[in-house]
This record gives C-alpha cells, sequence and structure tokens, in this order.
C-alpha cells in the first residue's frame, strides 16, 4: 500500500512540473524583445507581422489613446501603433521602455 501511495505521489508531482512547460511550448510567445529596426514612423509593418501581434488596451500600459483607425499592438516586446487598414506605423515603443 505504501508503495502505491508513494507512485501516485510521484505521478502527481511529474505531471504538476511538467504542466507549464509544456503549455509554455506550445504556445508562442510574443513578449520577447526582438529589434526591428525597419520598424519606423512612416514604414510599413508586414502583414504577418501585424496579424500576429496581440491586440492590447493602451490603457493598461499607459500608451497615448490611438488616433481613429489605428490600433495598438504588442509584437515580438514591440509596441506598434499602426493604421489598421494599411499597416503605416506611427510609432513604435520597446516594451521595456513603456514601463
Amino acid at each position: 500500500m505504501k508503495q502505491i501511495c508513494n507512485a501516485l505521489a510521484l505521478s502527481i508531482l511529474a505531471a504538476s512540473l511538467s504542466g507549464p512547460f509544456a503549455f509554455a511550448e506550445d504556445h508562442p510567445d510574443n513578449h520577447h524583445y526582438v529589434r526591428h529596426a525597419e520598424w519606423k514612423k512612416g514604414a510599413h509593418i508586414r502583414d504577418e507581422d501585424w496579424k500576429r501581434g496581440d491586440h492590447i488596451d493602451y490603457r493598461q500600459y499607459h500608451l497615448n489613446a490611438p488616433p481613429s483607425g489605428y490600433e495598438w499592438r504588442e509584437v515580438d516586446g514591440n509596441f506598434v501603433l499602426a493604421a489598421v487598414a494599411t499597416g503605416v506605423i506611427a510609432s513604435v515603443i520597446a516594451e521595456s521602455a513603456a514601463h
């Protein structure tokens, strides 16, 4: 009986330790900073970069309200303000600079 209890406890412990790691590997993380020298005011963000970015609440990060037709996205640890229809960039802020 003691061996069964020990085996059960070990399997529960192993499952609890592997859970978060499996989750992290299954989902891409856009929050690691990657420098994009091509992202400048007036430039265009590529559609695939824009689409993989997370739409964020500008208030949560103390950013300026976006003008009509623009929105903030977090892409590769950068906050990018761009026109939704055209992808023209109005502002780029590295995440660490926004805190």
